[in-house]
């Protein structure tokens, strides 16, 4: 292999996941994380586990055991200029905590090229859609201006489509993969920049995992594409699924709002499919409902949105909204998700009048 790409991934928990991916390929990633995950990890490891076809149960990964580097650290461990590429992945309300924002905004300033993982577009990724008033869709952000000393030609977005969670009984280093399906990159404005994810990509794809009984391949690789629109292909899933787990009275799962209604959940689904349209996206950028509604079948608890308000949390990721207001954009509006909105702003208020 060539020399090996450093990496730099904000956010430890979904990070995780890419990170041992990339690790397993051979580069050296750092995780940017709470003081509790990083010990864990630089003692025994960051451990992902993960559903492969044909074999029974689950496949570990530890982090130690793979031909790269990975290791953690706080938000003052490491200079981002020292990097190749920096990953985003964690919850969009979560950058504009003391340290975290600081770190990004070195980030900004390092020149160094962006790779978010959020549910929640950044900013100026939207900046890189032709026609879309971005300064209207900042009230949908936790704190917009953690986001203004970028370069939209420096970020890209990566459809974080493997749904993956912390199981409560385990330590903070492990990451159980629920559904291990692909990371879908958009490309950057730059060749050299995009030539790195192309590398990554063909690295990911190439590697295999002494699991034992033999080297197997491992499911959740990265996917360059060259549509600005492939990442948003999540937007139908978070308005059909994640957000409508939020209910008045509590939260239902993934699986339940989508299959409880399914043609209410068709519908919710293509109406944005055909808002990514209006935009610019083809069709052939976007998953096909079926297709999610089969995958929707094994989700079998609530999106972590849901989860997070249910446990009190007074900002969470507002798809919803974003969707909302870039639908306005294009005169288009649905009765489904302006309830879901109403709903999720519901709990959102109540939530900080208890804080």
């Amino acid at each position: 292999m060539t020399t090996p790409y450093k990496i730099l991934i904000m956010g430890a928990s979904y990070g995780s996941l890419l990170g041992t991916k990339l690790a397993l390929a051979g580069h050296t990633v750092k995780l940017v994380c709470l003081p509790a995950e990083a010990e864990l990890i630089n003692t025994v490891g960051a451990v992902v586990r993960m559903p492969v076809k044909g074999r029974e149960g689950l496949v570990e990964i530890n982090s130690k055991k793979l031909p790269g580097h990975l290791s953690a650290g706080g938000t003052t461990a490491f200079n981002p200029a020292d990097f190749d590429l920096i990953a985003l992945a964690m919850q969009e309300p979560q950058y504009r905590s003391p340290g975290v924002r600081e770190l990004l905004d070195a980030v900004a300033k390092s020149g160094v090229p962006c790779m978010s993982i959020m549910n929640m577009p950044p900013l100026p990724y939207l900046a890189r859609i032709p026609g879309l008033d971005v300064t209207a869709c900042r009230e949908s952000y936790t704190d917009p201006t953690v986001w203004d000393s970028f370069d939209p030609r420096l970020m890209t977005l990566c459809s974080p489509d493997p749904q993956a969670f912390r199981p409560p009984e385990d330590k903070v280093n492990v990451l159980q993969v629920r559904l291990p399906t692909n990371f879908k990159s958009a490309r950057f404005e730059s060749d050299a920049h995009t030539a790195i994810l192309r590398k990554l990509e063909a690295d990911i794809e190439a590697a295999r995992f002494d699991a034992g009984d033999g080297k197997i391949e491992l499911p959740v690789k990265l996917k360059v594409h060259d549509s600005v629109f492939v990442p948003l292909a999540k937007w139908a899933m978070l308005l059909a699924g994640n957000y409508r787990c939020v209910q008045k009275d509590g939260m239902r799962s993934i699986k339940e709002a989508v299959h409880s209604d399914i043609e209410a959940s068709r519908a919710v689904y293509n109406w944005v499919v055909k808002l990514c349209v209006s935009l610019g996206a083809a069709e052939k950028d976007l998953v096909p409902f079926e297709k999610y509604a089969n995958a929707a079948l094994s989700l079998a608890s609530p999106s972590s949105a849901a989860r997070a308000l249910a446990a009190g949390a007074p900002n969470i990721e507002r798809v919803d909204r974003l969707v909302q207001i870039i639908a306005a954009q294009q005169g288009m509006h649905s009765d489904v998700v302006d309830r879901t909105v109403a709903l999720v702003d519901g709990w959102v208020e109540a939530n900080r009048r208890k804080a």
